[in-house]
């Protein structure tokens, strides 16, 4: 399973070349997922209706993941221990506990929002320059 990141995400929707590319490089095998936290941020990201059903079309070809009870408790663990040292995000830190649940790598490039996580592996997947 490829886990993605609403970052990287955005990027493939906003054709960023690189992220094309990378995109159109990858083993169709793999299954192709998003956090359902990722999927709550992208809807947030849109401003009316005509977006919301054209990310909602985009989003047909993603599995959407989901924490199960006993994953939650330890994000909440997660989320009190390093939300004041750390300004950490309540959704960041669903999204991360999504990919240590799986046990896959988050790719993202996010990775200073998360590198406290322990059990948490990150890929960013082609290059911002």
């Amino acid at each position: 399973m490829i886990l993605l990141d609403s970052d990287v995400m955005i990027d493939l929707f906003r054709e960023f070349p690189p992220a094309k590319e990378w995109f159109d490089s990858i083993d169709n095998s793999e299954a192709m997922a998003l956090s359902g936290f990722v999927v709550m941020e992208l809807i947030q990201g849109c401003k009316n209706k005509l977006q919301l059903e054209k990310l909602q079309r985009d989003l047909a070809f993603y599995e959407t993941v989901w924490l199960d009870p006993e994953d939650c408790e330890q994000a909440l663990d997660v989320f009190a221990k390093y939300y004041l040292s750390h300004s950490t995000g309540l959704v960041d830190v669903l999204v991360v506990m999504t990919a240590v649940s799986f046990d896959v790598p988050l790719y993202t490039f996010n990775e200073k929002h998360y590198q406290f996580i322990s059990g948490l592996k990150t890929i960013q997947p082609y290059s911002k320059s």
